[in-house]
């Protein structure tokens, strides 16, 4: 599994980090069961904090897509669905353009359960 990340983006390294897992699940290259990297050593071979490496994993599993267990690292869950990952990276893509309009959680959360009734 490949990590990239851009400093210079606007969007957080961790979440940056968050969003290689998603789409190398999405993309079914990641399957349920499969370890990923140890936080320090993607954290090292991606020139970033273990803070920043761990912020991503954090991510993730209040997500549902990893478990992060001791002395076994972080393990992609057997919900982490291609579906799943893809919705994830689209609900993510709404609120930061809802985010951009200034919309409050209220109006986005009124916008959603609208489409959800229709």
């Amino acid at each position: 599994m490949l990590f990239r990340v851009d400093p210079s983006s606007p969007v957080p390294l961790g979440d940056q980090i968050a969003a290689c897992v998603r789409r190398a699940v999405s993309d079914g290259s990641v399957a349920p069961g499969e370890r990923l990297p140890a936080a320090r050593a993607l954290a090292d071979s991606l020139g970033v904090n273990v803070h920043t490496a761990l912020r991503g994993y954090q991510r993730l599993r209040e997500e549902g897509l990893i478990e992060l267990r001791r002395g076994r690292g972080a393990v992609v869950t057997a919900g982490a669905s291609p579906h799943r990952a893809r919705l994830l990276e689209g609900v993510r893509a709404v609120v930061a353009e809802a985010r951009e309009l200034g919309m409050t959680e209220g109006d986005l959360l009124d916008l959603v359960r609208a489409e959800l009734k229709a």
